[in-house]
């Protein structure tokens, strides 16, 4: 049953979800800091895509193909060249210190092994090259810290594997990366909901 969700209504779930003029507003800030050749983790259904403006080819990263069939319009009318690949991001099919940037958009929250995902980024990524990101994250109060754990138990399954109890900013200086800037903010009307935007180099 459980399989079942995840293939049929997860992904609508989560297109639905992801649409809103608010996510939009933080895309925007995001994803058009990117240049060059961009890989981007987590493509989903390719709501990034009006945003990239100084780029040469995208690569689209994305383990559900229920979500890229929810894509195909938004590619189409996309005119830079993008390359799929059904995959996970602890795996990246692509070769070492190839990318300009990578893009992470809601994504390092919910990869199976954000530590893996963040060698794997490290690894394609250029000497100066760049990690563009924004993330669900752990509060930094200890009382939601706990709610936020106990929440991520109960609903990781049905909301596509976030977690809402990672410290984006501590994983990703772990990783190796240095923070060249970082916005740590709770999200308006959503206690549990705390947010991490930010650039990384290598």
């Amino acid at each position: 049953m459980l399989n079942l969700y995840k293939k049929y209504i997860l992904p609508r779930f989560i297109d639905r979800a992801m649409r809103s003029e608010e996510f939009n507003v933080v895309r925007k800030d995001v994803v058009s800091q990117a240049s060059g050749v961009v890989l981007e983790i987590g493509f989903g259904s390719g709501y990034n895509l009006p945003f990239y403006k100084d780029v040469s080819k995208v690569y689209a990263l994305e383990p559900s193909r229920e979500l890229f069939a929810l894509a195909k319009e938004r590619m189409a009318e996309f005119h830079i060249p993008i390359e799929l690949f059904f995959s996970g991001a602890e795996a990246i099919p692509l070769p070492d210190v190839s990318m300009d940037c990578v893009v992470s958009t809601w994504t390092l929250c919910s990869v199976n092994d954000i530590a893996k995902t963040l060698v794997e980024i490290r690894r394609v990524l250029k000497p100066d090259g760049r990690l563009l990101f924004v993330e669900h994250g752990q509060s930094p109060y200890k009382f939601l810290q706990i709610v936020q754990s106990l929440v991520t138990i109960l609903t990781r399954h049905l909301r596509g594997n976030c977690h809402l109890d990672r410290n984006i900013e501590q994983m990703i200086s772990e990783a190796g990366f240095v923070l060249k800037s970082i916005e740590k903010m709770p999200e308006v009307g959503r206690p549990l909901m705390y947010s991490y935007r930010g650039v990384a180099t290598k």
